[in-house]
């Protein structure tokens, strides 16, 4: 999973660095909190963006799962955050996520202390293209058709396209307002 601010760039140039880390930290928290609370692993943050880990210890099936549940309560976490901070900003901070599922290398890499636990290969890769395509579409979520196979995702259109890096196709579902996911039984 990846998750990534829209324009945070713009709301940084207008801020003091102080009130950017203070932003950023509490929207991480919460995204962390979100990730963590649907069974997931939070792998990194990368400036404004999240990466998000699951199915360590269990099937893939129940991390699709656990994944849907983490991008509601992600989006949850996010309306009550611009609450919050609804003084403190211009406009609502706004997101997308990207997730796939498949297999990828997880491990230790890294040097020294910079080590951590991380997932590598094809399967991260189309994650990340899937939520550079939430601004494409629109859409708060994209996730690959694989992903949610088997599973109910009412109001979700699916596209096939090809995307950056690859040669064939690959069958997407978009969701305007990953929020209004069912709470449970995705």
């Amino acid at each position: 999973m990846f998750a990534d601010l829209y324009d945070f760039t713009t709301l940084a140039e207008t801020r003091l660095p102080y009130d950017v880390v203070f932003i950023l930290n509490r929207y991480f928290q919460e995204m962390g909190q979100a990730v963590e609370t649907a069974g997931g692993h939070v792998d990194k943050f990368i400036g404004d963006a999240v990466m998000a880990l699951f199915g360590l210890e269990i099937t893939s099936e129940r991390a699709c799962t656990q994944a849907l549940s983490a991008a509601r309560m992600m989006f949850e976490r996010l309306d009550g955050l611009n609450t919050a901070l609804a003084d403190d900003l211009d406009a609502p901070l706004r997101m997308g996520i990207g997730i796939h599922v498949g297999p990828a290398v997880v491990g230790e890499i890294g040097y020294g202390r910079t080590r951590s636990l991380t997932a590598i290969g094809d399967t991260v890769n189309i994650a990340s293209r899937l939520q550079t395509l939430s601004k494409t579409f629109g859409c708060e979520l994209v996730v690959s058709d694989r992903l949610v196979a088997g599973l109910e995702l009412p109001n979700s259109p699916r596209h096939e396209l090809v995307i950056d890096g690859r040669s064939a196709p690959l069958a997407i579902r978009t969701v305007v307002r990953a929020r209004d996911l069912p709470a449970s039984g995705v």
